[in-house]
């Protein structure tokens, strides 16, 4: 039996990507091993939303190529398909976005091709001939930006064994001026909501209570087949056995009276949203082509609290933005200071070529963003720490996801509707049931 092993980067979609091409070569006869072991097919579902992404992304290819030399080494994902010039020759495979469902059928071609290439190098080497490389690489990239199909993957079970991601929506249409997204995932596509339905009730009977329904533009959701996240949701909530729905991130403009009126009132939808946000400053905003405004999105996260009892709203922050004066930083800090996040996700921008803001004059110098980084970060924590205090004395439903062992007590762990991570000690097993859970002090919250 052949073995394979996969690493995932990046985001949750490229992560329920992951686990379906997992899935598919389970079921092709693989046995699936960690990274770090030995194995004859390596897989790497690369990310470039950052530098750092980019980079990672090259270190565990060659961790690969370091790892078993004979191995194929299949690259695949967002880093390969905006950066395909920069693979080097430690890549056996290189497989673009809305390829990877094809993923079988490329190693099978792969390998029908490669005795063929070590008989010609035998031949040359017979004749005197410098002998060719034996190893047939192969290109399977489309041009994204014409796609319109959406690549349809499903799994039946997932890592996590109590919560499973479902990916309902690719590509972007938004082209934020520091984002590269777009250009490695193409424009809006969207699963059927037929396709959606079948996969998550595929799940439940598996017994998965949770599902979060995520993409890459989610709140984009319908636009190009005439549906809506909305129909979706109520879709997914008659679902039995689905106890809870979260949501990927959502940008601002979904959320309306209608939106959040509707969703409120279906008791299985999660009262956490992720607000994209990136800046509190208009001015910066703009630059971005984030198309809203500060005191648009501050609408958008009242409307949220009108409807709900404490949600938890996070969101992202980018600091050092091209441009970005100590003057907006400041307003933008106020701004996120005023909001009351459960959590800020920070990150310092990065400047990705063929993005409107890699040419923008006045780019920060990297000691101005990690100080501006710094800040939003310590802000965040206070902010966080503020909310889980809301919680203290408080009885909330919690899925038990785990079980761990100190010293000679069992603790159960799992996260609130709201996304807090909390434990509780109990004496027998509960992992994938919901209980109730009295929250004393702050030593049950755990990060």
């Amino acid at each position: 039996m052949k073995k394979a092993a996969l690493h995932n980067l990046g985001c949750k979609v490229n992560g329920y990507e992951t686990e379906a091409m997992q899935e598919m070569l389970t079921k092709h006869g693989y046995e699936i091993v960690p990274f770090q072991e030995k194995a004859d097919l390596y897989i790497v579902n690369t990310c470039t939303v950052t530098n750092m992404a980019d980079r990672k992304s090259r270190q565990m290819l060659h961790r690969a190529r370091k790892k078993n030399p004979e191995a194929v080494v299949v690259a695949c994902g967002c880093y390969v398909q905006a950066k395909q010039g920069e693979l080097d020759e430690s890549v056996d495979i290189v497989i673009g976005n809305n390829r990877k469902k094809d993923l079988i059928e490329i190693l099978k071609s792969y390998e029908d091709m490669q005795p063929r290439r070590e008989e010609d190098a035998a031949r040359q080497d017979h004749q005197g001939e410098e002998p060719a490389d034996t190893r047939n690489r192969r290109r399977e990239l489309i041009d994204i930006s014409r796609v319109r199909e959406y690549e349809e993957m499903e799994l039946s079970s997932a890592a996590e064994h109590t919560r499973a991601y479902v990916k309902v929506q690719d590509g972007c249409n938004q082209f934020c001026s520091y984002c590269i997204i777009p250009y490695a995932r193409g424009r809006v596509r969207s699963r059927s909501r037929d396709s959606v339905v079948r996969e998550v009730r595929q799940l439940s009977g598996n017994g998965y209570k949770e599902v979060v329904l995520t993409g890459i533009h989610l709140s984009s959701y319908g636009i190009d087949t005439g549906d809506s996240l909305l129909g979706l949701i109520a879709a997914v909530h008659e679902i039995p056995g689905i106890r809870r729905i979260r949501l990927g991130s959502l940008e601002p403009g979904i959320i309306t009276e209608e939106f959040a009126g509707a969703i409120a009132k279906l008791p299985r939808v999660c009262p956490h949203f992720h607000l994209s946000l990136q800046s509190g400053c208009d001015a910066t905003l703009k630059r971005m082509n984030r198309r809203y405004t500060s005191k648009e999105y501050e609408e958008k996260c009242a409307l949220l609290r009108r409807f709900y009892d404490r949600p938890a709203l996070t969101t992202d922050v980018i600091v050092g933005f091209p441009g970005e004066t100590w003057e907006e930083f400041a307003q933008s800090k106020e701004f996120i200071d005023r909001m009351d996040f459960y959590e800020t996700h920070v990150f310092k921008y990065s400047k990705r070529t063929g993005t409107k803001a890699a040419g923008m004059e006045n780019q920060v110098a990297e000691d101005i963003k990690n100080a501006r980084s710094s800040e939003l970060i310590a802000l965040g924590e206070r902010k966080r720490a503020s909310y889980e205090e809301t919680l203290i004395g408080t009885v909330q439903e919690v899925l038990i996801e785990e079980e761990i062992r100190r010293g000679t007590d069992w603790y159960q762990v799992g996260h609130t509707r709201e996304y807090v991570k909390v434990g509780q000690k109990m004496s027998e097993n509960r992992v994938n049931e919901i209980v109730n859970v009295e929250i004393k002090n702050r030593l049950q919250i755990i990060h």
